[in-house]
């Protein structure tokens, strides 16, 4: 059972990550300004790849 619901947990977090990763979303962030002299796309990029690895970290992650 458990290992049904991490594997539909982790389909979502693909879907997820997918879409904020896509092309209507990115041209969005994709604008010429900048966070701390950082352009906004990459600092969006950076956002999302450590939201999905946080999210991943969280799914698998094993209850004792």
């Amino acid at each position: 059972m458990r290992q049904r619901l991490v594997s539909a947990r982790l389909a979502a977090v693909g879907v997820l990550a997918f879409l904020l990763l896509n092309h209507p979303l990115l041209s969005l962030v994709d604008l010429p300004r900048r966070v701390f002299g950082v352009p906004l796309l990459w600092v969006y990029l950076y956002l999302v790849w450590g939201l999905v690895i946080l999210l991943l970290a969280l799914v698998v992650r094993k209850e004792d």
